[in-house]
């Protein structure tokens, strides 16, 4: 079946059943002709020598932008007609620095690229290039910490569909130091130097460039954590948006980072979408390609060149049903395959190691028993059920279990409450990404188990504050099988650091192997889980697993090592 036959086939459907989704279809269905056609005249082009493009800067070099500030330098880049031409880059109040047009080796067509020295102050600065076809200049350009956004639709869901709407475009014009950019929606079938599309270039945080429509721009949840940087750390932030609704993890991952996890090298050309690669997410009510590698080769790849600071990431609705139990590995590979490449492409100025936040999947269907979301939330831990942790280091995350939102409009999957999202994550930003210490950053996890006669109790070795009395369940053997099966213990009794659980829920002949909490797809009702931190109530203790055979001996205790990860026993 064709592209373009799938797409009308899956827009009818979506237009007649949630007309959020269908306008969502019909915008991205404009861009898609262009797309094959500018990516088709680029791969052959590429094969031919002596290529020129004229001068200028790459597509994401604007006046109006962000610079990453000192102590790491700013790499800017561009094109050029004349190899081996001498371009001259001048920076207001700092001097002239000079780079030489090379032929790249991969495209075939002059580049020009110069690190800027480590600036501390914010600006504003004037960059002018100069070659011998013409000047270009930048104005406005500020220096502070750039932040790359990514994931699927609640990545993409944008300030006008949240709360407050009102409020936050109205606040937004007292940030003129937060700087905006939206990548468009553009796959490509195999890496490309360059956008090749762009929804909203640099621009400063105002009504209007935080306020775009649905689904464009600009992200709620990159804007708010933007803001909130800006806020404590008084200086400019410059945010760019790269996401796309109804994608998988393996979209977003190279060849090279799927590699470590076993899965195929498989991308697929643009014009050859089928109804797997472009089609209804039943669980996002979106549409969005989903062959492997095909969005980082068109909207991460890139970036590549330009120095950040860190990036944010809010995905795994679409994994639910896709490579669920590869997760623990494809998550984590994708991190640090992104790391690796930004500190290469940026000749080491962006860290190896650069901060990086994700959201733990939110809230869905009142009722539903399906265990792919709770599975997401722990494998997005790489099976750890917190970072940082020994595989997933210098990470950070919101724990969004708890804010379900029935009611949205845009479908329960996407919840209007990003504030509380955003809350909880820079507060353990702040902690990993900028080692601001002195406050509670995540929730509570319990430290062992100890045996009574017909209960256990979990210690804690923080305060607990207690929202409600359920959540817990108990892994019961079956006698004379090797079947297990989960059953809900009650909460015989609530301490400030401890909580103890009934223990003879099994039956008769039957042994307990193990313990989890929060184990559903939604939980609980809006912020009335179990367990939240007594020093910082925004924070909710997250989902946990843990496989311990009890002895049914009073007094035995079992320390949970949470230094090593625990596999989902299926």
């Amino acid at each position: 079946m064709s592209f373009l036959k799938t797409l009308f086939l899956v827009g009818f459907f979506i237009l007649t059943s949630w007309p959020a989704s269908g306008q969502y279809i019909e915008r991205m269905s404009k861009h898609m002709g262009e797309i094959t056609s500018s990516q088709a005249q680029q791969r052959a082009a590429s094969t031919l020598p002596g290529l020129t493009k004229p001068f200028a800067f790459a597509s994401y070099y604007s006046s109006h932008m962000v610079l990453q500030k000192a102590p790491k330098r700013a790499t800017i880049w561009g094109y050029a007609a004349n190899i081996g031409e001498r371009i001259i880059i001048k920076v207001s109040e700092r001097g002239t620095y000079t780079t030489k047009v090379y032929l790249d080796p991969l495209y075939n067509y002059g580049v020009w690229k110069l690190k800027l020295p480590a600036e501390s102050s914010a600006g504003p600065f004037t960059i002018t290039a100069i070659s011998r076809e013409k000047t270009i200049t930048l104005t406005d350009v500020m220096f502070g910490d750039v932040w790359v956004c990514s994931g699927q639709s609640n990545m993409q869901f944008t300030i006008t569909q949240g709360f407050n709407a009102s409020e936050e475009l109205a606040d937004a014009n007292n940030y003129p130091n937060v700087r905006l950019f939206t990548v468009g929606d553009v796959p490509a079938s195999f890496p490309i130097p360059d956008l090749h599309g762009i929804w909203e270039q640099w621009a400063v945080a105002d009504k209007s460039s935080v306020g775009g429509k649905p689904w464009q721009y600009f992200s709620a949840v990159c804007w708010l954590f933007g803001k909130t940087l800006n806020k404590k750390l008084g200086y400019p932030i410059g945010l760019i948006d790269t996401s796309w609704g109804g994608t998988p993890v393996e979209a977003w991952s190279s060849t090279d980072a799927l590699a470590k996890c076993g899965l195929d090298k498989q991308t697929s050309e643009v014009k050859a979408f089928n109804e797997h690669q472009l089609g209804f997410d039943p669980i996002t009510g979106i549409g969005g390609p989903s062959a492997s590698s095909i969005l980082w080769n068109g909207m991460v790849f890139p970036l590549l060149n330009m120095t950040i600071y860190g990036a944010i990431w809010y995905q795994g609705e679409s994994n639910e049903v896709t490579n669920v139990h590869k997760y623990n590995c494809t998550f984590p590979a994708m991190i640090d395959d992104w790391r690796q490449k930004f500190h290469n492409a940026s000749d080491g100025e962006t860290d190896s190691v650069f901060p990086f936040g994700f959201v733990q999947l939110a809230a869905y269907r009142p009722d539903s028993a399906d265990p792919g979301f709770p599975e997401i939330r722990w494998h997005q831990t790489a099976d750890y059920g917190y970072v940082p942790n020994p595989r997933m280091k210098n990470v950070f995350m919101s724990v969004a279990m708890d804010l379900p939102d029935f009611t949205s409009p845009y479908g329960s999957i996407h919840p209007r409450d990003k504030q509380d999202v955003v809350a909880r994550l820079a507060v353990s930003g702040m902690s990993v990404a900028y080692n601001q210490q002195g406050e509670v950053t995540q929730g509570p996890l319990p430290a062992n188990v100890q045996e009574g006669k017909k209960n256990f109790t979990l210690m804690y070795t923080e305060k607990i504050k207690y929202n409600n009395l359920v959540g817990f369940e108990a892994l019961c053997s079956v006698e004379n099988s090797s079947k297990t099966f989960w059953t809900p213990t009650p909460i015989l009794s609530a301490l400030p650091t401890s909580i103890t659980l009934y223990s003879l829920v099994c039956g008769e002949g039957q042994t307990v192997l193990g313990l989890r909490y929060s184990w559903r797809e939604t939980p609980c009702a809006f912020k009335t889980c179990t367990v939240y931190s007594a020093d910082n109530p925004l924070l909710p203790g997250p989902p946990f697993l843990v496989y311990r055979k009890m002895t049914g001996v009073a007094g035995t205790v079992h320390t949970i090592d949470w230094n090593t990860p625990t596999a989902i026993h299926n």
